[in-house]
């Protein structure tokens, strides 16, 4: 189970991207159409004043039960330990365990 503060952590990053998302995106659309340098500097530097957190390159998913950063299948939203324990338990529709 992933501590309670770095979930808490990735939740307040996703709120920040959520509340940034339109400015974000009309900054870098108005970067593209203007053709003067040092607009689209004064734009750049609209985007940098930004929160750090508001960036969606800073969103990591996690497991929907544990928590869990790594080994995530974003198809169920479960990493990959739970999923097997779920398909073995036979929770998962159409999901077949392999063998061989």
């Amino acid at each position: 189970m992933a501590r309670k503060s770095l979930i808490q952590r990735e939740k307040k990053r996703q709120k920040l991207e959520q509340k940034y998302h339109l400015i974000r995106r009309s900054s870098k659309k108005e970067i593209s159409k203007v053709p003067s340098l040092n607009e689209k500097w004064k734009i750049h530097g609209k985007l940098q004043s930004l929160p750090r957190n508001s960036a969606p390159i800073r969103l990591h998913r996690r497991c929907f039960s544990t928590g869990r950063p790594r080994a995530n299948y974003r198809d169920f939203g479960l990493s990959g330990h739970i999923l097997r324990e779920m398909v073995q338990a036979c929770l998962l529709p159409g999901a077949t365990r392999s063998s061989w």
